[in-house]
């Protein structure tokens, strides 16, 4: 992505490089805490006080937000921190009503991931005025303009205007630059979501020979039997072939690629966002032209870190970072970085 502001160039290149070196070195000064508090507390493994974390993000049926919990889980262990996880289930009435249950019970901090803004601004202002910290990953729990009066520390989250710039960008070289393309969406109510669909478009935008079918973005709430239902009707509709299609998922994506098996659309073109190893890994098969890291382990195992520190450290809402940006690079079969991606996200090793 091109920025032609230079203080938000600035601004992304410092937080990108605070969070791409700064898993690094929070863990090494997490253990440097555990050193000292071996001194003054042995009770816990290596000496830290043990802690206890709720967890929440979207919905475990997502292979990012199952892979977010699983590195929650990893990290917290080697950080002696208990974890308690709530799955959103994609439902904002159930994600609020599973956090409403557990405003009253004993946390030394909690990390949510809002099914959609505004959702968990109640309970938050609970756990606000009981001391507690939050911290809100990737989608906005609240506005950030709102975000401390409500209770949340610090917002961890990618650049997602900027992924979904990088996959639209790589589908439209691929495709010269012309054609119809389908553009399918997460939840609409989701702010990263909303900023994939502002990505989408401010490059989209730029070419006059290209065609959005079904009008712009068609929201599937990152559901993959609803993206495949979707796509395939926009597939149905037209008797030219389609030039590509850009998904705010790999999960929706890979649902759909075999629907344009044996059709006419067989050579479409299609890029998303997410960057794990299942969309990695149809990267290097050939099925995915292309997929951006957003990059689950390093949010949620920032978040995890940042929040022992405010508790163990004794922190105050206003010296901690307001914001912290996590970066993900595009990945192609050209760029070089395929088999690197792939070692970081496996399981195993929870790094981005």
């Amino acid at each position: 992505m091109t920025d032609t502001n230079p203080q938000s160039s600035s601004r992304r290149y410092f937080l990108g490089n605070m969070a791409l070196g700064g898993s690094a070195a929070l863990t090494g000064l997490a253990a440097g805490c555990a050193k000292q508090d071996e001194q003054a507390n042995a009770g816990g493994a290596d000496g830290q006080k043990p802690l206890k974390a709720a967890f929440s993000n979207a919905g475990l049926q997502s292979t990012w937000c199952a892979l977010g919990k699983q590195t929650a889980e990893l990290w917290g262990k080697l950080l002696n921190v208990e974890i308690e996880w709530f799955d959103g289930e994609f439902d904002p009435e159930k994600q609020r009503n599973k956090i409403d249950q557990i405003v009253d019970r004993d946390w030394d901090f909690c990390c949510f991931q809002a099914v959609a803004i505004d959702a968990l601004a109640p309970p938050t202002e609970i756990l606000r005025d009981r001391g507690i910290p939050v911290i809100s990953m990737d989608t906005l729990l609240v506005p950030m303009d709102k975000m401390r009066k409500t209770g949340v520390w610090t917002q961890v989250s990618p650049d997602h205007i900027f992924m979904a710039e990088s996959s639209t960008k790589h589908l439209v070289d691929k495709i010269g630059g012309k054609g119809k393309v389908i553009h399918i969406g997460g939840l609409s109510a989701h702010s990263g979501a909303q900023d994939r669909r502002t990505g989408f478009e401010n490059v989209a935008s730029q070419y006059s020979d290209i065609e959005v079918l079904g009008g712009g973005v068609v929201w599937c709430d990152w559901k993959k039997e609803m993206a495949r239902n979707q796509f395939e009707a926009l597939l149905e509709q037209e008797q030219e072939p389609i030039a590509g299609a850009f998904f705010h998922s790999d999960d929706m994506a890979l649902a759909c690629v075999s629907a344009i098996e044996n059709t006419i659309h067989k050579d479409m073109v299609i890029t998303a966002v997410d960057g794990q190893k299942e969309g990695l890994h149809a990267v290097r098969d050939g099925e995915l032209a292309g997929t951006t890291v957003n990059p689950v382990c390093r949010i949620h195992r920032t978040a995890l870190t940042l929040g022992q520190f405010y508790v163990r450290n004794n922190e105050k809402m206003e010296k901690v970072p307001r914001e912290v940006i996590t970066p993900g690079p595009l990945v192609t079969q050209e760029t070089g970085n395929l088999e690197t991606m792939l070692y970081l996200a496996d399981p195993a090793h929870c790094l981005v």
